[in-house]
């Protein structure tokens, strides 16, 4: 199926499905519905390198995109939350050659880096008594969990 703009603006564009019982617009709504997974996939790539991972055993190359695909998933809520609670500004950082209206994935790691390395704790000195001593026994435990996991 060729699609083209009518106002010109765009060049046709072919659609194509081995589902020769699709219609057009089925094909077209199958394509609208791949593009925010493939734009997810791009995001991942540049901001948290998945695909460009170096690992030296196949268990840690296999829970590696996963994690780094959970970690997109958490910092898009959490930037999500921000937006909606008014706690950080997210806001589109556009530039003079790029100007965009919606805050981008880049965006909402920036807003989140920004809780992350700016709580107030971190301005200040902890009073003596705040202070709070991990067993070295259930420390031991998360050590072990951790290696025995790679």
């Amino acid at each position: 199926m060729l699609v083209r703009d009518p106002t010109g603006e765009h060049e046709p564009a072919a659609f194509l499905s081995t589902d020769q019982t699709a219609t057009p617009a089925i094909i077209l709504g199958w394509f609208v519905s791949r593009w925010r997974l493939e734009t997810t996939f791009q995001e991942v790539r540049t901001h948290l390198g998945v695909e460009t991972q170096r690992q030296w055993s196949d268990r840690a190359i296999l829970r590696t995109t996963p994690v780094l695909l959970g970690l997109f998933s958490l910092i898009t809520l959490w930037a999500d939350d921000l937006a909606r609670h008014g706690a950080a500004a997210l806001r589109p950082h556009a530039t003079v050659w790029y100007r965009k209206t919606e805050p981008t994935f880049s965006d909402a790691i920036a807003a989140v880096r920004r809780v992350l390395w700016c709580p107030p704790d971190f301005s200040i000195s902890r009073i003596s008594s705040e202070t709070i001593e991990i067993p070295t026994t259930l420390l031991n435990r998360v050590f072990q969990t951790l290696c025995l996991a790679a």
